[in-house]
C-alpha cells in the first residue's frame, strides 16, 4: 500500500546549478565584480583621508592650536572655567564632547598636555589639580579625569580677548547644535611660545618653544620694521625643562629664516662633592628620564663607561632629580662629555615649522610666521573695533532719539496715554516727534518712572562723548599704524603680565670642551673559556700559568677554550636561534679560580637563553656550521653577522626549522665528522657545501636518517682519528654514513 504524502511542507533547496547573480537580481550591482586603477582608488579614497588628518587634526593654525586643543579650550570657557572654580576632569571631558566626539580618552589626554601639571608647556593652559603625569617621564601616567580637577590658566585670557565681538568666525559642530570658533583670537604669538608637534599623512610639525618676552619684543620690532634682525630679540628657543642650547648663530639664523634644521640640548647637573655624585635636574624636552637611566646602565653593562657606581631615579614632589653615583677618584668634568656623546642627556631638537595658512600646509621661518601672525592679529582688531564702531552707531541712533523726546516729555506721556491701541503707540510716537521704528521701540519700552528730564539727560550726556568715540574708531578701522599700534600696546602688556625670565641657558657650541676620547683597549693575548651553563672567563697567558685547573660549579664544565686577542669581537650563539655581540675588552681579566661572568645576565639574554658557542673574530672571516636534527647542514659566512651599528643583539642568527645538534667555527675549509643517534658516522669536507649570505638559512641535506634518528653531534676531523678514513667518506652527499669499527667506535667514545 503506497504511504500517503505527508502534509508538512519541505524547506525548498536552492539547486546545485542556480546561478547567485540570478537570486541577487533584485540588489544592483550585486555579484558584479568592478575593476578601478590603483590611481583612481588612492585619489577617491585615501586622499580624502590625508586632507582630512591634515587639516582637521595634526597640523597647528596660525592661532598655535589644532582643533583638538581648540575644543577642549572653548569649551572650558563657556563652562566659566577661565574665572570660576575648578571643575572635574570628567565633566569638562563629557561637556567637550559636543564639540569632539573621539572619545574621552583622546580627549582628556589632550588636555592633560595643556596642563600645567604636566609640565609640556611654557605657558599652560590649563590649571590642573591632582596627578596629571610629567612630561619627563616614560611611566609616571596621569590619573583617571574622575579624580582630577581643572579650569582655564591666567593667561588663557589672552585666548578668548574679544571672542563675543565678532574677531573671528564661527562654524556650526558636528550635528549643527552649537557653534564654535574656526581660531582664537590670541592675543599673543602662541604659536612660538608653547612646543607643538604634530604627524599627519605625508608630513609633520615640529614647533619650539620660544621665550614669551622675546616673542613679544621680536612681534613688536617686527611690526615697526619687517626687516628687524631676528637675532637681536630673539635669542634661542626656551623650554619649560630648562636644560642648556648649544648656540650656533649660522645654524639659529638658518632656522630662523627656513623654518626647519636642527639643534642640541643637553641636560644641566650639578656635583655632589660631599657624596661624590651627580644630580641632573634638568633634561632634554625629548627624552625621559627612564631613557636615560637605560642608556646609562646599557653603557655600564658593555663596559664603554666604567666610572659609575649606580644610577637611579630620585625624582619627587620638588622636581625631576637623576643621581649618578661616581666611583672613587672619578673626575665629573670629563666624564660628562662622555655621558653627553653617549646617552641622551645631549638630545637634538628637530625644526620643522608648518602651519596650516587659510587652510594650506606651509613651512615658514620664524619671520613669516610672526608676520603672519601679525596680519591675522590685526584683522581680528579690526574686526572688534568695526564690532564696536557699529554697537556705538546703533547706541548714538538711540540716544539721539531719545533726546528729541527731552524736548516735550509732556506730550510723549499724552500720545500714549491718548492712544487707544498698543499696536499703534509706536507710529503715533515716531509722527509726533519725527522718529525712525528703532528709536520709537527704545522709547515705548522706557518705564513710566524714568520719564523724567533726569533720567534723560544722563542718557543723552554721552552723545558728544559716543560722536568723539565713533570718528576716533571710524579712523582706526581706516588706518594700519593705527591697528599695528593697538596690536603692539597690548603684546607689550601680555609681556609685562605674563613674561618670565627664560629656563634655558645658552651655551656657545665653540666654548664647550671637547669630550676626550677613550683610549683605545691594550691589545694582547688572552685565553677565552665559556661553560655549558654559560659563564664566561678572560685570562692572560700570565695568570693561567700560574694556574691551569679551571673553577666551575659542580654540574658545570668548560666547552670551549679560545685563544684570542683583548680587542677581538665575540659573537654569543644561543639556544634560542639568537647571537648577542659584545667585545673582549669589555670583560675584566679574570682567574681560573673564579666562576666568571654569567653571560646570560651580563648580556641580557630571555629567561631561559643560554649561550651554545662562542666565536671570537677580528675581521668576521671564515665560516659557521650548523648542524640541525633533521641532518641538514648551513654554511653560513661569518662577515653575514658583521655590522655598521653598535648591535648588541641579532635576531634570527640561524634556522629555527629543525633543533640545532651542534655548531662549529671554521677560518678555512676542512674535514669534519658528523654523528647520528643510531651511531653511524660521515667523514665529509665542508668545501662539498655551498656557503649561504643568509644567516637562517636552512642549509642542505648533508646526512640521511633514518625514522626517529637525528644527528648528534659535529666536530672538526683529526689526523690519525680513523685508521681507514675513506671507510666514512662518500662521494656524493647526502649520504647516511657507516657504523665505525671496533677501533675507530673505541676512539669515537674516548672523544665523545
Amino acid at each position: 500500500m503506497p504511504k500517503a504524502p505527508s502534509s508538512s511542507k519541505k524547506p525548498r533547496r536552492r539547486e546545485s546549478g542556480a546561478d547567485p547573480a540570478a537570486q541577487n537580481a533584485h540588489i544592483l550591482g550585486a555579484g558584479e565584480v568592478v575593476r578601478q586603477p590603483v590611481t583612481e582608488t588612492m585619489e577617491q579614497n585615501f586622499m580624502p583621508y590625508a586632507m582630512s588628518v591634515i587639516l582637521s587634526r595634526a597640523i597647528p593654525e596660525i592661532d598655535g592650536f589644532k582643533p583638538s586643543h581648540r575644543k577642549i579650550l572653548y569649551t572650558m570657557y563657556k563652562m566659566g572655567l577661565l574665572t570660576g572654580p575648578r571643575s572635574k576632569s570628567a565633566n569638562i571631558v563629557g561637556r567637550t564632547m559636543q564639540l569632539n566626539p573621539h572619545g574621552d580618552a583622546a580627549i582628556y589626554e589632550t588636555m592633560v598636555r595643556l596642563s600645567r601639571g604636566y609640565e609640556a608647556l611654557l605657558h599652560p593652559f590649563v590649571d590642573s589639580k591632582g596627578n596629571f603625569g610629567k612630561s619627563y617621564s616614560r611611566d609616571m601616567a596621569w590619573a583617571a579625569s574622575r579624580y582630577t580637577e581643572a579650569k582655564l590658566e591666567g593667561i588663557s585670557a589672552e585666548l578668548f580677548r574679544d571672542i563675543d565681538k565678532d574677531t573671528v568666525d564661527f562654524v556650526d559642530n558636528y550635528d549643527s547644535t552649537m557653534r564654535e570658533p574656526t581660531l582664537l583670537p590670541v592675543g599673543f604669538p602662541s604659536i612660538l611660545v608653547n612646543l607643538n608637534s604634530g604627524i599627519a599623512v605625508g608630513m609633520a610639525s615640529s614647533i619650539c618653544s620660544f621665550n614669551l618676552r622675546e616673542i613679544c619684543d621680536t612681534a613688536i620690532a617686527l611690526a615697526k620694521d619687517e626687516n628687524h634682525p631676528m637675532e637681536d630679540t630673539l635669542l634661542a628657543p626656551d623650554f619649560i625643562g630648562g636644560g642648556q642650547i648649544l648656540y650656533d648663530r649660522d645654524l639659529f639664523r638658518s632656522i630662523y629664516a627656513t623654518g626647519r634644521g636642527s639643534f642640541r640640548v643637553r641636560a644641566k647637573y650639578t656635583y655632589d662633592k660631599e657624596n661624590n655624585c651627580i644630580d641632573i635636574h634638568k633634561i632634554p624636552p625629548t627624552t625621559t628620564a627612564e631613557a636615560i637611566i637605560d642608556k646609562v646602565v646599557e653603557r655600564v653593562k658593555t663596559g664603554t663607561i666604567r666610572e659609575i657606581s649606580d644610577i637611579r631615579d630620585e625624582t619627587d614632589k620638588s622636581g625631576l632629580k637623576i643621581t649618578i653615583d661616581l666611583k672613587r677618584g672619578t673626575d665629573p668634568e670629563k666624564l660628562m662629555p662622555r655621558l653627553f656623546r653617549a646617552t641622551t642627556l645631549e638630545d637634538s631638537f628637530a625644526c620643522n615649522f608648518n602651519v596650516l595658512i587659510a587652510g594650506t600646509p606651509r613651512v615658514l621661518g620664524v619671520r613669516e610666521l610672526l608676520l603672519e601672525w601679525i596680519a591675522f592679529r590685526t584683522d581680528c582688531i579690526r574686526r572688534r573695533v568695526f564690532f564696536d564702531l557699529n554697537r556705538a552707531k546703533e547706541r548714538l541712533h538711540l540716544l539721539q532719539g531719545l533726546a528729541k523726546i527731552l524736548l516735550d516729555i509732556d506730550k510723549a506721556i499724552r500720545v500714549i496715554r491718548e492712544t487707544e491701541e498698543e499696536s499703534e503707540v509706536v507710529p503715533n510716537l515716531m509722527i509726533a516727534f519725527g522718529i525712525d521704528q528703532l528709536q520709537a521701540d527704545y522709547v515705548a519700552e522706557i518705564r513710566l518712572r524714568h520719564l523724567n528730564r533726569e533720567y534723560i539727560l544722563k542718557r543723552t550726556a554721552d552723545i558728544e562723548q559716543l560722536i568723539q568715540d565713533i570718528a576716533d574708531m571710524e579712523d582706526v578701522v581706516g588706518s594700519k599704524r593705527r591697528v599695528l599700534k593697538i596690536m603692539t600696546d597690548e603684546l607689550a602688556s601680555v609681556s609685562k603680565k605674563y613674561g618670565r625670565d627664560r629656563r634655558s641657558e645658552i651655551i656657545y657650541a665653540a666654548e664647550l670642551p671637547e669630550a676626550e676620547e677613550e683610549a683605545p683597549a691594550a691589545a694582547y693575548p688572552v685565553t677565552l673559556f665559556l661553560t655549558r651553563q654559560g659563564y664566561f672567563k678572560k685570562i692572560t697567558p700570565a695568570s693561567l700559568r700560574m694556574n691551569a685547573e679551571q673553577k666551575c660549579k659542580e654540574d658545570d664544565a668548560v666547552v670551549q677554550a679560545i685563544e684570542a686577542d683583548n680587542v677581538c669581537d665575540l659573537l654569543f650563539f644561543t639556544n634560542r636561534c639568537q647571537v648577542y655581540k659584545a667585545s673582549a675588552a669589555d670583560f675584566e681579566d679574570g682567574k681560573a679560580s673564579t666562576l666568571g661572568d654569567y653571560i646570560p645576565a651580563r648580556l641580557e639574554m630571555d629567561d631561559g637563553e643560554v649561550p651554545m658557542i662562542l666565536v671570537s673574530t677580528k675581521d668576521y672571516a671564515g665560516y659557521l656550521l650548523f648542524a640541525f636534527e633533521n641532518g641538514k647542514l648551513a654554511k653560513v659566512e661569518l662577515s653575514a653577522y658583521q655590522t655598521k651599528t653598535n648591535r648588541r643583539k641579532l635576531i634570527k642568527a640561524y634556522a629555527d626549522k629543525s633543533p640545532l645538534a651542534a655548531a662549529a667555527f671554521l677560518a678555512e675549509d676542512g674535514d669534519f665528522v658528523i654523528g647520528s643517534s643510531s651511531g653511524r658516522l660521515l667523514l665529509f669536507h665542508t668545501g662539498a657545501v655551498a656557503p649561504k649570505s643568509t644567516k637562517d638559512s636552512q642549509g642542505v641535506a648533508v646526512m640521511t636518517l633514518r625514522k626517529a634518528h637525528t644527528v648528534q653531534f659535529l666536530r672538526p676531523y683529526r689526523d690519525g682519528e680513523f685508521e681507514a678514513p675513506a671507510r666514512y667518506r662518500t662521494k656524493n652527499l647526502p649520504a647516511a654514513g657507516v657504523l665505525p669499527t671496533a677501533e675507530d667506535a673505541g676512539q669515537t667514545k674516548l672523544d665523545s
